[in-house]
């Protein structure tokens, strides 16, 4: 992302125990602020709006964080506290709400604790230590006014509770992504693809992205302007980036470099952050000259964090977005095949790829006929990397509702189709079978975006912040 995004934390405690428990409201303060430098980041600023200990200053702290924007709230339950503290901070924010039921420590010494030989001193140490007793009630308050919200619970340096808490930051991170880009549709549909088709009006509504409809004409008038030095500095970049086939007739890399140099500009001069696109032109036509060599400079945009989806699928250009902006990846994928002996399915597509994503190197290559579409030119053949990988596909379901469909497995060796495509092997803790059948009755469309790790996790906690359904196959 090009700016910071604001994310609220903000502690709950109890005013009348200031004066009768010595140090309790520094130390409890403390652990707040060092919540609060352990969440900085680079793409992230931390509004701490401190602790929250009467009703007076809940509506004040509820106005600061709404007032600073925040993507979301992290409430940090220090010790007992009134949930009539909670309530009016997180309905003026108005943002989704991560509760940090988080002890000092995994358990209180007890030995040392029954040693202090007052019981005063030792009701302040509990209260240093009971976080979870305000769990049930702000829960129970939460639940009555319809506010959503999610736990982190566990101990302050425990290794699970930070990677729960940076999974909600990336969460919100996406979320604000989504909602800054605006993603270029440029073409049209696949003509007869009816899976791919959708509701652009539904996903700016979910996503909050600005959809820009754009005009091969608009490409085309950029691409008459590029100079020789242009499409000189392009083809030396298509060498540093890809492996150039000895196969590729000059003349094919001429024009891949030309229109690359164009797919820059137009991305430039309309701020996109993603981009569907599809054309084919009327056979010899200089739109057609144009649709034909796509291929390579899409792959560049997506491995340098502007998402393309080939055959005008929007909703995958989403899923890529949304994959790029995780830093896994994201590359553009359809069933190839089933290997039934060795119990894997093969995924893959002409392009666009995601060059950082690969297991080798990423070659590009001449093909004298695109399957399914007109003309011939370059195309890409890579494998995405062995080890861990999740598919995404944003679906729009049988009822209207939108929803994100995930599955991990694994990126496995083995020989794949040298066709000019990317295609990569990929084993599920499903068979193959089960695999295959239970992602397509999710109802997909027939594309997805394919990254590297598992991160159905962040996928999941997206997804909440979104208000959608996460939906994982395995």
């Amino acid at each position: 992302m090009s700016k910071k995004i604001n994310v609220g934390l903000y502690g709950i405690g109890l005013d009348t125990y200031w004066d009768q428990f010595e140090g309790l409201y520094d130390r409890l303060v403390g652990y707040q602020d060092s919540i609060a430098a352990e969440m900085g980041r680079d793409e992230i600023n931390i509004v701490n709006a401190g602790l929250v200990d009467n009703p007076e200053s809940a509506r004040e702290k509820g106005l600061f964080l709404k007032e600073h924007n925040v993507e979301l709230i992290f409430l940090y339950i220090s010790t007992y506290a009134l949930s009539s503290t909670v309530l009016p901070v997180v309905q003026s924010a108005g943002v989704p709400v991560i509760i940090l039921n988080l002890q000092p420590v995994s358990r209180i010494d007890y030995e040392s604790f029954n040693k202090l030989g007052d019981r005063g001193k030792m009701t302040g140490e509990w209260l240093a230590h009971c976080q979870a007793c305000s769990v049930p009630e702000v829960a129970n308050v939460f639940n009555r006014s319809g506010i959503d919200y999610h736990f982190v619970t566990g101990y302050l340096k425990e290794k699970q509770v930070w990677i729960d808490i940076n999974q909600w930051l990336d969460a919100a991170v996406v979320r604000a992504s989504l909602r800054d880009s605006r993603i270029g549709i440029l073409g049209h549909y696949y003509n007869g693809m009816l899976d791919v088709y959708t509701d652009i009006t539904l996903l700016s509504t979910v996503f909050g992205s600005h959809f820009e409809l754009l005009e091969m004409c608009e490409l085309k008038r950029i691409r008459d302007q590029i100079s020789e030095n242009e499409i000189k500095i392009k083809i030396e970049q298509f060498h540093k980036e890809f492996h150039v086939s000895d196969d590729c007739e000059d003349y094919e890399i001429e024009r891949a470099a030309l229109t690359s140099c164009a797919l820059d500009t137009l991305v430039e001069e309309n701020n996109l952050g993603a981009m569907a696109y599809y054309y084919e032109g009327s056979a010899g036509n200089e739109y057609e000259n144009i649709a034909t060599s796509l291929i390579a400079g899409n792959t560049l945009l997506t491995g340098h964090n502007t998402a393309i989806a080939g055959e005008c699928d929007i909703k995958n250009a989403v899923a890529m977005k949304i994959m790029d902006t995780l830093g896994a990846g994201g590359s553009f994928s359809e069933l190839y095949a089933m290997d039934f002996e060795d119990d894997i399915v093969m995924w893959g597509h002409d392009g666009p790829a995601h060059a950082a994503i690969a297991e080798g190197p990423v070659n590009l290559v001449p093909l004298p006929i695109y399957h399914g579409k007109p003309g011939k030119g370059l195309s890409i053949q890579m494998t995405v990397k062995n080890g861990p990988v999740t598919l995404l596909s944003v679906v729009q379901g049988v009822d209207g509702k939108t929803f994100l469909l995930c599955a991990e497995g694994e990126s496995v060796s083995g020989p794949v189709l040298q066709i000019g495509n990317t295609n990569s092997r990929y084993k599920f803790p499903l068979s193959a079978k089960e695999f295959t059948e239970n992602w397509s009755k999710a109802g997909p469309a027939h594309h997805c975006s394919i990254g590297i790790g598992h991160i159905s996790d962040k996928l999941e906690k997206l997804s909440a912040l979104l208000g959608i359904e996460c939906l994982k196959i395995c």
